[in-house]
This record gives structure tokens, sequence and C-alpha cells, in this order.
């Protein structure tokens, strides 16, 4: 993967050999955070980060089936194109999904836009089922 090769050369990635029970623990937590964002009665704040906490932990994953390590959520965003197939268009809603979530974090700001919710899960839905597929890690 030239394109994550050069991340690593630049020092946005470390290469880190995939861990079948590492992955698989964010595979829970995806799993665990998306079906509970969408229990009915929540509210809309809790829905975008339990959401967003599954899109993150997906993308994690996938980054490390690829042997790839990030501390920055965006990057681990970015890399989506390179390690299931993303389309630039849907990372860059998760890109959007992020600024709000820093907005709230760190500043006290959250203001969930209902269409900007509706992407991240039906995103997040469709990276789960790219990221369930991907073979075993070998041990």
């Amino acid at each position: 993967m030239e394109a994550l090769d050069n991340l690593v050369r630049i020092r946005r990635l470390k290469a880190e050999p995939p861990d079948a029970k590492e992955f698989a623990g964010m595979m829970r937590a995806a799993e665990t955070k998306l079906r509970d964002a969408s229990i009915d009665g929540l509210s809309a704040d809790s829905q975008f980060s339990l959401a967003y906490g599954a899109a993150h932990a997906l993308s994690l994953a996938a980054l490390r089936w690829h042997g790839y390590r990030s501390e920055s959520r965006y990057i681990v965003f970015q890399c989506l194109q390179h390690t299931v197939g993303l389309s630039n268009a849907k990372w860059r809603v998760l890109d959007k999904c992020h600024a709000a979530r820093n907005l709230a974090e760190y500043e006290g700001h959250m203001d969930v836009n209902p269409q900007l919710l509706r992407e991240l899960f039906d995103i997040t839905r469709e990276l789960k089922g790219l990221v369930e597929v991907l073979p075993p890690i070998k041990s």
C-alpha cells in the first residue's frame, strides 16, 4: 500500500503487525456502539456520539488489519479509501462528523444536523459491511 507507506515515511502512520484479538475487540466495540446508537428515545447528540464512535472503531480496525496504526482520527478516516475502498466523498462526510465531534468535545457546541446524522448512520453501516468481509488476520 504505497499511500499508507508514504504516511509512515512522514510519520503520520506507524507500521505495526495486525493483531486478531485487537481487531475483534474493535469490531465488537463498533457493533455495540452502532446498535446502541439506534435505541429509540436517545437524543440526537447521543446517537451522533455513538455512531461516530462506531465509525472510528471500524476505520481503525480496517487500518490495523492492514498493519498500520495512527494517533490521528482524521488520518484514520482519510485512509479508508485505501483500506476498504470507501469513496472520497464518504470519508469526507466522516471528516465533517469529526469536526462536529471536536466542536462538541472541545468547545461544548453540539448541534446535530439531522441530514449529517442520517449520512453518518448510512456510511457507518456500509463501513461495517466492508470491514466485516476482510479475511481473518493470520496469527
